[in-house]
């Protein structure tokens, strides 16, 4: 069972002072894996907040690249990263975030080929824009 560290419960010191929230608690979510299909808008809204909160694995799926459309929406992104791949800038931006938080990026479109990926998480959050993938 993980342990908090000093950093880690001055990081989380806030949410620990919360009356219905505790190390324990904490800790399981530090153990926590879930994964997010979709690093646009919707992404870029839960992605930084999940790793803040500090759970312990996420998995980003997403196929898209960024483009200048989404600069004006898409926060975690910027000008000089058009054209590269979301997950990728995403996971970079968790890393800076939040170095407790273990990401994996996976730069595909989800899809019944990987729909595995859901067996192996505790939560899945849809981040989707689209009826096909938000079906599966």
């Amino acid at each position: 069972m993980p342990m908090l560290t000093t950093e880690e419960y001055n990081r989380y010191q806030k949410q620990l002072a919360i009356s219905e929230w505790d190390v324990a608690k904490q800790e399981n979510l530090a153990r926590a894996h879930v994964l997010i299909v979709g690093a646009g808008g919707l992404g870029v809204s839960v992605i930084p907040y999940l790793a803040a909160a500090g759970v312990g694995k996420l998995t980003l799926i997403d196929h898209d690249v960024v483009e200048l459309s989404n600069l004006g929406r898409q926060v975690i992104y910027q000008s000089d990263q058009i054209g590269q791949f979301k997950v990728h800038l995403a996971k970079a931006f968790v890393e800076k975030l939040n170095p407790h938080v273990q990401v994996v990026a996976i730069a595909d479109k989800f899809s019944i080929g990987n729909l595995a990926l859901v067996e192996s998480v505790d939560l899945v959050v849809d981040c989707t824009d689209n009826f096909d993938t938000r079906y599966l």
